[in-house]
């Protein structure tokens, strides 16, 4: 608390006071009271201080008088007719938040002014019949300091926003750049295990390419996209570990060459489980082979036991082996692979999958196949 009374040393505060207020020479003070002797009592004491003042008989003056000049601090009395000093503080408050806020109080008002600066006012001082030259000015003096620290506040603060949020421009853009590189490394992995089964070349694209397009037209997957991506890109890397005896066998295979062929859904599974980044898409590498009726395996999951990713992949898949040549024997029309899939339609493969796969025009599957054609062939050159 700051009073106006007599000090046991007035010559002193007044010498603090000035010696304080020294570097703001051009501080303007904004005095707002409506007894005009008391006004001018206060502006010739802090003129002596090197304090200009304006002057103000109520609230909405002050206001005024806020918005056309340049004002550094308020002295206001608390008790004041029309808008009261409490009022002028909530404004000031909110229109000039920087600006210094002294209060006025009587000697009963004391409580008054401590509600003040609860409030948002900086200091309260105690009206005198005389007034203290330094006291005021000291009151003025750590106003001024303590909204200087917080603009040194706020000015860190938002420096540190601005740090905080090019750090984290600079984080999506490396993991950006890291996504780029992991699905340049997915894509490469894919095309390997394509060329390893060399027969089904493309087989990893295509089937990427149609399990989005389907992904698409289902809709409320968006969030879903890159890890039905990325289980198509691998869905068989658990291949590499199948001996080229088995997997590029042009016959029939034997029970016991297809026990081990299925293995693959798992070694791929066991392979890739392991990576945070493709925990999900590990899910639809393991259950890819997986059927609605339950005859699938490795788990003989029914319908929507399948996670989504592995029924939409399951319609693509069988799409793509139909309409691609493979050692057995030469692609077949895709209408037939249609045929097919329509038949399966709620027993081998999820019902809205497949309806949404059999609503898409044949011309947009011969797109996709065209593009993906070109893209493995500028890829392999």
């Amino acid at each position: 608390m700051t009073q106006l009374k007599a000090s046991t040393s007035p010559a002193s505060n007044f010498t603090t006071g000035a010696a304080t207020l020294a570097h703001s020479a051009t501080l303007r003070v904004l005095i707002v009271d409506d007894e005009p002797a008391y006004r001018k009592m206060l502006a010739m004491v802090l003129a002596q201080v090197g304090i200009s003042c304006a002057q103000a008989s109520g609230g909405e003056e002050a206001l005024h008088l806020l918005k056309t000049q340049e004002l550094d601090a308020v002295i206001s009395d608390l008790r004041m007719p029309g808008m009261s000093g409490m009022e002028l503080l909530d404004e000031v408050r909110r229109l000039y938040p920087h600006i210094v806020f002294l209060v006025v109080t009587g000697t009963d008002d004391i409580q008054v002014g401590i509600r003040a600066m609860q409030l948002g006012a900086d200091d309260y001082l105690v009206k005198p019949s005389q007034v203290d030259a330094g006291i005021v000015s000291a009151s003025l003096s750590r106003g001024l300091h303590k909204k200087r620290l917080e603009q040194e506040v706020e000015n860190y603060r938002r420096h540190l926003e601005e740090m905080v949020a090019e750090r984290t421009q600079q984080l999506r853009e490396a993991l950006s750049q890291i996504e780029r590189t992991y699905d340049h490394t997915l894509e490469a992995l894919g095309a390997a295990i394509d060329l390893r089964d060399s027969p089904t070349a493309g087989h990893s694209r295509r089937v990427f390419s149609y399990s989005i397009a389907i992904a698409k037209s289902l809709g409320g997957l968006d969030q879903q996209f890159r890890n039905i991506a990325m289980g198509a890109w691998l869905h068989d890397i658990g291949k590499l570990a199948i001996s080229d005896a088995i997997l590029l066998k042009p016959g029939p295979l034997t029970d016991e060459e297809r026990q081990v062929m299925q293995r693959h859904v798992q070694i791929g599974y066991d392979l890739v489980r392991g990576i945070p980044f493709l925990r999900e898409a590990a899910e639809i590498i393991l259950a890819h082979h997986e059927r609605g009726d339950g005859s699938g395996y490795p788990r003989g999951l029914m319908a929507a036991e399948i996670p989504i990713g592995a029924r939409i992949f399951a319609v693509a898949d069988t799409f793509d082996a139909m309409t691609s040549d493979r050692p057995y024997r030469r692609a077949l029309p895709m209408e037939v692979s249609r045929q097919v899939i329509e038949r399966g339609s709620g027993k081998q493969y999820d019902q809205r999958v497949a309806d949404i796969f059999l609503g898409i025009p044949n011309e947009t599957w011969q797109t996709i196949a065209r593009e993906t054609a070109a893209i493995q062939g500028f890829s392999c050159r």
